[in-house]
């Protein structure tokens, strides 16, 4: 087991940029003589009909029937980097990766679990074993190998789950790598005295029972991202797109998901792989606390590597990318 300690005390060096509010009248004059240019032309020429054209998206249809969307980027020849992503979000939350790794030459893949995103909001199937089996469809529809699969929260037990019972067996996976991952077990048992208590997670049940749309709005204004530390500043957009990517998934799935990331215990498929792990954590995750995720984890891993954030939140893919994504080329490519 390796550790190692990253000090980000450092304050955040992001800015949110202010648009020019002469914009909208400078704009108006000259989209107005548009507009009428445009309707003049549209009344001198003949009206023809199109058939609708939808957008068109990649999916794949599991055994079960499921449609699951996926995303893939980059040259079909490079090596394969396939993203898995946290509850209740969407391969979106991968933009900041996806964009970086892409533009570095790697083949970049990540697909909307059942349930979430654009993926088919089916009734049943909203337990890890389905989530790792919807994965190995994607991966094997495109047919990736020598791939790093990368999981953030319920991801990385997604990423556990799929390595240790389809992608190790197929000889599919290089590397594997957990960020603010849940495993091996979120819920305090008698045999897990440090995890949280039933109570949390039924507190996430009523959250989405009784307003999604303002839990969705709360979490990530809080402790997600770190926004309620004293001293911290909250960015609009990234809360914004958070809830955006929370609400266009099924309220079934997030709520049936939760007892999936709080009591899916995944000690023995830690145990299982054998494949270079990278454990990535921030200190201060205040969603799935270090002490009961990671350093627990690189323990139960035959080649795991631990590596932890200091001040760093659970949504630290997203606030300090730059950082997150540095790191993750290094393990990579090493």
């Amino acid at each position: 087991m390796n550790v190692d300690a990253h000090d980000s005390t450092d304050p955040q060096r992001r800015q949110v940029l202010a648009l020019g509010a002469g914009l909208g009248t400078a704009l108006a004059l000259p989209l107005a003589a548009s507009l009428a240019a445009a309707g003049d032309a549209q009344a001198a020429t003949p009206a023809t009909s199109h058939p609708p054209q939808g957008p068109q998206m990649s999916t794949i249809t599991t055994k079960d029937g499921t449609t699951i969307f996926y995303k893939d980027w980059g040259p079909k020849s490079a090596q394969p980097l396939m993203f898995h992503h946290g509850w209740p979000l969407s391969s979106d939350d991968w933009d900041a990766q996806l964009l970086y790794f892409v533009q570095r030459g790697f083949r970049v893949v990540a697909h909307d679990r059942r349930g979430h995103g654009r993926s088919a909001q089916v009734s049943d199937g909203h337990d890890m074993d389905h989530y790792a089996a919807d994965a190995f469809a994607v991966a094997e529809h495109l047919n990736l190998r020598n791939a790093v699969h990368i999981g953030h929260s319920t991801g990385g037990g997604e990423v556990a789950r799929y390595v240790a019972k389809h992608g190790q067996p197929s000889g599919r996976v290089a590397k594997a790598v957990l960020v603010a991952a849940i495993p091996p077990l979120m819920l305090k048992t008698a045999s897990n005295p440090e995890g949280l208590p039933l109570e949390v997670f039924d507190g996430f049940r009523k959250g989405v029972a009784d307003n999604r749309a303002q839990f969705f709005l709360d979490v990530p204004s809080g402790p997600f991202y770190g926004f309620n530390r004293p001293g911290a500043k909250p960015l609009p957009g990234v809360i914004n797109n958070w809830w955006r990517q929370g609400m266009a998934g099924s309220a079934k799935a997030h709520y049936e998901g939760i007892k999936a990331f709080s009591e899916t215990d995944q000690t023995e498929d830690l145990k299982a792989i054998t494949v270079p792990t990278l454990v990535m954590h921030g200190d201060d995750d205040q969603v799935v606390p270090i002490h009961d995720s990671a350093l627990k984890a690189v323990k139960l891993l035959k080649n795991g590597t631990l590596k932890v954030y200091k001040g760093y939140s659970h949504g630290m893919l997203t606030v300090n990318a730059d950082v997150l994504n540095a790191d993750l080329l290094a393990f990579i490519k090493g």
